[in-house]
This record gives C-alpha cells, sequence and structure tokens, in this order.
C-alpha cells in the first residue's frame, strides 16, 4: 500500500504573471504602434546603405559600359621577335597557336578586380606606321599614295560577313587578305587585286593579294570601334602649303599572313585586346580598380605580363580616366547626400526619443506606484527592455528582411551588396527603440513619488546640466558652419561638416524653446479683455504644456530644415540645367548650320515662325575671328572676337525673357545704312553692345573693323557679360540691318517643346542645318545613375521627414490626449457646447505648431546661405566637369515652396488633428472621467 503524500509537505504553486506578456496584452494597440514605428524606421535605416552602394554600382558600370570602346578596352602591345633572330624563327613566334596562348596567360595574369569578356577578346598583328599603296591604279585625289594599316585580328570570321570572294589564308611568302565593302568601293578593289606595299629589306615590294570582300557584323561593337579605320577608310588631310588629300584605308591580313608584315616598313607590332567586364563590379571597387589598373600599366603586375609577351610589353587604356572620373564625381555627391541622411537621421531619432516618451507619461501614475512600493531602478529599467525588446527587435529585423528583398543590386550584377551596414543600421534603430522608454523611465522615477508637479513651459526653469549642453551644441554648429563655408563638403570623412544642418535646426529648436513662453505672455494679456473663455482657456491650456514638449518642436523644425534644405538643393540643381540648357542654346531652340558661317535658306525664317508652338524667332548674323584694333598700342596682343548682326526688337525681348545681358532696343537703333550700296563708306558708326573685354579692347571712341559682313566703325554703347547668341565667348552686338553684307546665320526660337515639327520645317529647306532644342541639351546633364540616386536620396529624404513630421505632430497631440479628454468632459458639465470644444483643443495645439512652422521656416532660410558658400552643386546638377560645360559652378539657393509648403503642411495637420481629436472625443460618453477621485 503506498504512502500518500500530506499535502502540508507540498509547497504552494507560485502565481507569477510574466510582466512582458502581461504588459503586451494588456496595451496591444501600443506595442503594434511602436512596432509599426520601429518596422518603418529601421526600413529606412537598413535600406539607406542598400541604396546609396546600388545607385554607386550602377554609376561604376554605367560609365565603364557606356564609354567608347576605344576608352575602355586593354590594350596589351609588345614588339614582335627581334631582328638578331633569323626570319624564321620570328615567324614561329607569330604563329596562331602562339599568340593564343600569350593572350590567355596574359588575361589570367590581369590583377582583381579587372575581368575581361573572352568573346570580345582580339590579338594579332599590326602596323603602328601607316605604309604606302604603290600600285598606280590605287586612288590619289591630289597626287599623294594612300596610306595603308595592314593588320591581322583575331576572330575575322565571326565578325564579318563575305560578300564577294573568299576569306584569306595565305603564308608569310604569298600573303592575304580581306578588305571591308567601304574600303573596296573608296581604294577600288575587289578579289584578286594585288597591292604592293614597300619592303623593309629588299627593294622588291611586298604583294598583298586580296580575296575576298567582307562586311562587318555590328560596326559598333569594340571588334571595330576600338579602330574604325579597320572598317571604314577615310580621306585625311595633308596640311602644307596648300592642303591636299589623300586616302587612309586598311586591310586585313589572316593570322598565318601575318608574319609577312615583318618585312614591310610598317613598324609591326603584337597587340593583345581585352574589353572589360562590369557585371562583378560595385561601387566599393572603384579604388581597387584604379590601383589594378597602375599596377598593370606600371607596375608589378606589368612585370609579370612582361614575362608572357616578352620585355617590351606595355599595356595601355583609358579606363584608368573613366575611374577617377567616377571617383571624383562621387567625391562630390557623397558629402551633399550625406547632410539629407544626417537631417532624416535626427528626425527619426527624435521621433523615437518621443515614443517613449509618450509611454513613459501613459505609464508615469503605474510606474511611481510601483517605485514608491519599493521597486529598484534596475528592475523597473529591465522590465521595460524587456517590453520594448519583444517589441523593437522583431520590428527591425522584419525591416532588415524587407529592406534586403528590396533593394537589390543593380542589373543583376554578381558584385554583391554587404550586409553588415544594414544589420548595424537596423540594429542602432531597434536599439534606440529599446532603450528609450527604460532610460527615461529610470531619469523620471529615480526618486519615489506619489505625484508630480506642474511640469509647464511657461514655470519650468531650465537647469545648469541643459545650459551647458546647449551651449555645447551652439559651439559645435558654429565651428561646423565655419567649417562648411571654409572648406566646403570635400572632405567626404567630417561628419561634422555633413551635421551642419542639423546642428543649425537643433540650436534654434533649442532657441524657440526658451522663448516660447514669451509669445504666449504678451498674447495672454489683449486676450482677456475677448469675450468668451475659449481664447484665454486656450492660450492659458498651451502656456501650461508639459515641458516634455521641447521634443515634438526639436522633431518639426529639424524635419521643416531638413525639407527646405532638401528641397533648396532639388530647386539648385533644377535651376543649374535649365541654366546651363538656355546658356548652350540661346533659347527653346537654335537653327544654325553644322559649320560657321553657313547662310540660312531663304524663307526659313517665315516658315519657322508659322510653325506649331513657335511664339518668337530672333534671326542672327554671326561671324566668329573679328581681328579687333587697339587703339592705344600698336603693339598690343591680337585679340579677335565674335561679331553679332540681330535684330533688335525680337533680340531684346529674348534677352529679356532668359536674363542673359537684356538691353533697351533703342541702343541699337539702325543708322539707315546698311547694304551694299554703302559698301565704300568705311566711316559710318554703328552702335555696338560689347562684353567687358572687348569693351576694354575698343575704347570709348568709334575704332574700325574689317569683317566680312563689311568694313565700318564701332562705338561701343553698353556692356554685357552674357548674350543669348553665344556662350563663355567674347562678342560684338550690332544691328543686323546696318552691315554690308546682310546673311542670317542662325535663328533662336521660343516657344517649341518639341522638336518634331521644327525638325520638319527645317529639313523640308535644308538638310544641312542643325537644330539643338533645349530640352534635349537639358536631359543630356542627366548622363550618370550617381545624379539621379542622389537626387532620389534626397526626394526620399523628403519625404521621410514629412511623414516623421506628421508622426511627431500625433505624438505630441496622442501625449495630451487623457488629459485633454478629461478637461473637455469636465468643462462640458460647465455649460461648454461641441463647438467651443472643437475651438478649444484646436486652438491649443495651434501656438506649437505655429511656432515650428515659423522657426522651421526662418531656420531653413537662413540655413540656406549661411552654408551656401561651402556647396557647389556643380558636379550633382551637370554630367561634366567644370570648364566643360556653360556654367561654372551651380550655388545652392533656398527655394520658396520649399519653405513655405511644409510650414503650412505642418498647421494643417495640426489643425486636422486637433480637430479630429475634439470630434472623437466628443462622440464617447463622458462617466469615465468624471468619476469621484480621479487623479487626472
Amino acid at each position: 500500500m503506498s504512502r500518500s503524500r500530506s499535502p502540508r509537505s507540498e509547497k504552494p504553486a507560485r502565481a507569477v504573471a510574466p510582466w512582458v506578456r502581461t504588459r503586451l496584452r494588456t496595451a496591444p494597440w501600443a506595442a503594434a504602434s511602436l512596432a509599426a514605428l520601429v518596422l518603418a524606421t529601421a526600413y529606412l535605416a537598413a535600406a539607406l546603405p542598400r541604396a546609396m552602394d546600388a545607385y554607386e554600382t550602377e554609376g561604376l558600370r554605367h560609365d565603364i559600359r557606356t564609354a567608347a570602346p576605344r576608352n575602355s578596352v586593354l590594350e596589351l602591345t609588345a614588339e614582335p621577335p627581334g631582328l638578331e633572330l633569323d626570319l624564321p624563327v620570328r615567324e614561329a613566334g607569330l604563329a596562331p597557336a602562339v599568340l593564343r596562348k600569350q593572350r590567355d596567360e596574359a588575361r589570367a595574369l590581369l590583377p582583381e578586380p579587372l575581368r575581361t569578356d573572352p568573346e570580345q577578346t582580339v590579338h594579332g598583328l599590326r602596323t603602328v606606321k601607316r605604309v604606302d599603296g604603290l600600285d598606280p591604279w590605287l586612288p590619289r585625289p591630289d597626287g599623294i599614295s594612300p596610306e595603308l594599316v595592314l593588320s591581322s585580328p583575331s576572330g575575322l570570321k565571326e565578325h564579318t560577313a563575305l560578300r564577294e570572294g573568299r576569306l584569306p589564308a595565305g603564308t608569310a611568302r604569298a600573303p592575304e587578305a580581306v578588305v571591308t565593302v567601304k574600303t573596296a568601293e573608296a581604294l577600288h578593289l575587289k578579289p584578286g587585286s594585288v597591292v604592293h606595299v614597300p619592303g623593309r629589306v629588299s627593294a622588291e615590294p611586298i604583294a598583298l593579294t586580296v580575296t575576298g570582300i567582307v562586311e562587318p557584323r555590328s560596326p559598333e561593337s569594340p571588334y571595330w570601334a576600338v579602330e574604325p579605320l579597320l572598317r571604314t577608310p577615310v580621306l585625311a588631310p595633308l596640311v602644307g602649303d596648300e592642303i591636299k588629300y589623300y586616302w587612309q584605308g586598311a586591310l586585313l591580313l589572316s593570322p598565318t599572313s601575318a608574319p609577312a608584315v615583318l618585312s614591310t616598313t610598317g613598324e609591326p607590332e603584337v597587340f593583345f585586346r581585352y574589353l572589360p567586364t562590369v557585371g562583378h563590379l560595385t561601387g566599393r571597387d572603384a579604388d581597387r580598380l584604379g590601383a589594378a589598373l597602375d599596377s598593370a600599366a606600371g607596375g608589378p603586375d606589368l612585370v609579370r605580363l612582361r614575362q608572357v609577351v616578352g620585355p617590351t610589353g606595355a599595356l595601355t587604356t583609358e579606363l584608368d580616366s573613366i575611374v577617377d572620373s567616377y571617383g571624383s564625381m562621387r567625391g562630390a555627391i557623397e558629402p551633399v547626400v550625406a547632410v539629407a541622411v544626417f537631417g532624416i537621421g535626427a528626425v527619426a531619432a527624435v521621433v523615437l526619443a518621443m515614443t517613449g516618451g509618450l509611454f513613459v507619461a501613459r505609464r508615469d501614475s503605474e510606474l511611481a506606484l510601483i517605485r514608491s512600493r519599493g521597486a529598484s531602478l534596475t528592475g523597473i529599467g529591465l522590465r521595460l527592455l524587456g517590453e520594448t525588446s519583444a517589441v523593437a527587435v522583431p520590428a527591425a529585423a522584419l525591416a532588415l528582411g524587407l529592406a534586403v528583398v528590396t533593394v537589390r543590386e543593380p542589373d543583376g550584377g554578381s558584385g554583391g551588396t554587404p550586409l553588415l551596414p544594414s544589420v548595424l543600421a537596423a540594429s542602432a534603430v531597434a536599439l534606440v527603440a529599446m532603450l528609450v522608454l527604460p532610460l527615461r523611465a529610470v531619469v523620471v522615477h529615480r526618486r519615489p513619488r506619489l505625484h508630480g508637479g506642474r511640469d509647464d513651459l511657461l514655470t519650468a526653469r531650465p537647469s545648469r546640466r541643459r545650459t551647458v549642453v546647449e551651449l555645447t551644441l551652439l559651439v559645435l554648429a558654429v565651428g561646423a558652419v565655419a567649417s562648411l563655408r571654409l572648406r566646403g563638403t570635400g572632405d567626404s570623412g567630417d561628419h561634422l561638416v555633413s551635421a551642419a544642418p542639423v546642428l543649425v535646426g537643433l540650436i534654434a529648436a533649442m532657441v524657440l524653446v526658451r522663448i516660447y513662453p514669451l509669445p504666449l505672455r504678451w498674447a495672454a494679456r489683449p486676450a482677456r479683455r475677448l469675450r468668451g473663455a475659449v481664447g484665454p482657456l486656450a492660450l492659458a491650456r498651451a502656456g501650461r504644456t508639459s515641458s516634455a514638449g521641447t521634443l515634438p518642436l526639436l522633431a518639426l523644425v529639424l524635419a521643416l530644415t531638413t525639407a527646405a534644405f532638401g528641397g533648396s538643393v532639388l530647386a539648385g540643381v533644377a535651376d543649374a540645367r535649365d541654366r546651363a540648357a538656355l546658356l548652350a542654346t540661346g533659347a527653346d531652340a537654335r537653327i544654325d548650320g553644322t559649320v560657321e558661317w553657313t547662310p540660312l535658306p531663304a524663307g526659313l525664317t517665315e516658315a519657322v515662325r508659322g510653325t506649331a508652338g513657335v511664339r518668337d524667332v530672333a534671326p542672327l548674323q554671326i561671324e566668329y575671328g573679328v581681328s579687333l584694333p587697339s587703339p592705344h598700342s600698336t603693339s598690343a596682343q591680337p585679340m579677335s572676337s565674335a561679331l553679332v548682326g540681330v535684330e533688335p526688337d525680337s533680340y531684346t525681348r529674348l534677352a529679356r525673357r532668359t536674363g542673359f545681358g537684356p538691353f533697351p532696343a533703342a541702343l541699337l537703333a539702325s543708322t539707315g545704312k546698311g547694304g551694299k550700296e554703302v559698301a565704300a563708306d568705311t566711316e559710318r558708326v554703328l552702335p555696338a553692345i560689347a562684353s567687358p573685354s572687348v569693351a576694354e579692347r575698343l575704347g570709348g571712341e568709334p575704332q574700325e573693323v574689317v569683317t566680312a559682313a563689311g568694313v565700318f566703325r564701332v562705338k561701343v554703347v553698353a556692356v554685357r557679360s552674357n548674350t543669348p547668341a553665344l556662350s563663355g565667348a567674347d562678342f560684338l552686338l550690332v544691328n543686323g540691318a546696318d552691315l554690308t553684307h546682310r546673311a542670317n546665320t542662325a535663328l533662336l526660337v521660343t516657344g517649341p517643346e518639341g522638336g518634331a515639327a521644327l525638325r520638319a520645317a527645317v529639313r523640308a529647306k535644308s538638310d544641312d542645318l542643325l537644330v539643338s532644342m533645349r530640352t534635349e541639351e537639358r536631359a543630356g546633364y542627366v548622363d550618370s545613375p550617381l545624379q539621379s540616386g542622389a537626387e532620389r536620396m534626397y526626394l526620399g529624404a523628403i519625404g521621410a521627414g514629412a511623414g516623421f513630421a506628421v508622426v511627431a505632430v500625433l505624438l505630441s497631440l496622442m501625449q495630451s490626449a487623457p488629459e485633454r479628454t478629461t478637461l473637455l468632459a469636465r468643462l462640458r458639465t460647465m455649460g461648454l457646447t461641441r463647438a467651443q470644444g472643437r475651438r478649444l483643443l484646436g486652438l491649443e495645439a495651434l501656438p506649437q505648431a505655429v511656432l515650428a512652422a515659423i522657426g522651421g521656416t526662418l531656420v531653413g532660410w537662413a540655413t540656406v546661405p549661411l552654408l551656401a558658400p561651402g556647396i557647389d552643386l556643380f558636379r550633382l546638377a551637370l554630367a561634366t566637369t567644370p570648364g566643360f560645360a556653360p556654367l561654372d559652378s551651380a550655388p545652392l539657393r533656398a527655394d520658396p515652396w520649399s519653405l513655405v509648403v511644409p510650414a503650412i503642411a505642418v498647421v494643417l495637420i495640426t489643425a486636422v488633428a486637433a480637430a479630429g481629436q475634439a470630434w472623437w472625443a466628443g462622440r464617447r460618453g463622458s462617466i469615465k472621467e468624471l468619476r469621484a477621485g480621479d487623479a487626472r
């Protein structure tokens, strides 16, 4: 019989309610809201480095892929076997199998991350110096023998289509070649033709038999594009006492015939051409790629390459210039993007801190109670940390996964996007979200208390610690702004410089918090004289806002500053592109000849005026290279300028619209002396408008100029630094009607958006004219994914900043929602109507929103000119370097829309949210809020 255990011997089960599970079940909506906020913030943080890496990678690949093949290929050259060897030995060293082996061995020695496409690899033997074609039947336009390149590129069968004859075979003793269709037409070649070129040793020329005519497959492919002469002959000028022309062409030898080149006077060389691939490259490989190119061109890797191809081996390429250009553009854009990253990061951090403040405020009485009953700060902090960890960690992990899935490497490449930056960014967001609630609770409840005293902005006194922190931030902001103005954004590693707008906004927010009570006090006095209690009560309630309201104000000011700065950057970029395109064309469209001094056909001006969309046409007569006299010294350096004959009325309208050197039309009033009948009157004086250097050269007295348009005197009546007709050049504007020989050479057209109709009208008159559209010119300035990627980053920063601003407004209202609901219920018992309740809550919420809007607008307006001297948007705006574009710089400028629209939106959102809160409170009953003994 078993003995039963006494009930007293059993310890009673310990009833435990897990803190985290209980809290999450008690407040599921709060946990879900925190998870959603962490999810969105962590996703942005994790996607940011991946997006930046993606557009940098796409930029590097785009620059290499779109470069001309002759600039991107790697070409390894070497001298053929030396003359000290017997001819059979030299010829054996050029056998196809030997060259193929050298090609493969050299390709394997190229340093990482250099990789090449084996399908586009070409090797062979060619002449560096062109050789003369000796046959008398070859064409000689000016009596000069044609010059020929002898080349034996590999893969000729795969890259050509046979049109006549057969592909070459031949040997070193009986070489054979083919020519392209265009070469055959130009040099009168056909299958069976024998071309003789000078020999190196004997006086007997080398005979090359043409066996066929081929058509290049994919003429723009690297196989043909690197050496265009192989596919297309050129009628080249020979400049001497007079210009004479002669033909340049190429004969394509078979690999087995290549050794015959050694016997010619063409200075042969062996070449191996490699086309780099870009699918494996990432933006992080730019520095490694530059170092690899330097090593292969003149470092240890070149030594290894020479062990394969010989001691004279040399690697040449323009790929290093492409990589350097990419690096300089990335270095110029990165600091500008960093400003946006710092701005949105600061706003996100403040919003997360506000979330913790909201939770602490909602649970203040609970935490005060358990603290008064003996709970330790460590215990409270760890339990709150467990709560937030259970929500923030899964949300951040999900955000990281979404970022990895949605932001992928461009073009399906194999380079891979690093995961560590995204992990660190998402972890940082999760860490802030986890720690802000327990830390804030520990600080607030570091001493046990039952009820907190009033914590109003009007009565709160800043502590010494806060004063020290504010002064420290002020010093940092002043240093960052001064550094940015002096050094610019060139130092991409100086994060203090990139954080300058954030620090300025931070200081401004703290100043606003300091002065916030003053306008409320000033407004409260006259409000007391108003009829009704809503106005004075709303101002009194706004003044009694908790001093924790610093964070909403800070978040709104930072968001508005970021939006204003980002909008100003985008507006500056757009303005620079518009201005550069307008400087390049002079108007919405420009019509001129492909060569200088091409007269326009009769009737073109009228035809253009009648084209749909054209509002105005300004005809021009431009003559370049007009010599200018020097009235001060006969020994002065020669100087020339462009003479521009204009129609004053239409040209002044154009100058006024574009803003390029506007002037009154009366300055160029006609003298009434123009045309061929006054050609003998060389003393007539034409009023002229000149560029500064031309005006300085001519002085204030009439000076004689000799031009193709006539001989006359000009007197400078006005000086302008630029003009629509010319970009970046000296000019002399005169009335075209006063010229002796009148012939329009260009039209500046205002109005058309598309070029199809305009080009059709021009083509109906002549095929030799060029139509340049301002819109097409502008589109050409956005050439790199680096530019478009950086612009998307700024658009994303503005959008995220707006979203966080809305969250900040909602969190601010939610923090005081219970107190406002209770107040509204109690005031209704005293006769307050629903409409008055809505006005009360709206007016109570508006002062802080209006202050933030005004402060953010003023800070954004002041930040742009304050930081503008250190920020140049040139490389972000234009896909070129200074000196190769109509503009020399692209300064930052304030954008009124970016300043005003976000500020108004903040006020409207606050008003709508407050009205919604009042409407919701009015729909609910007031029994709960009116319970007796409620501490609220």
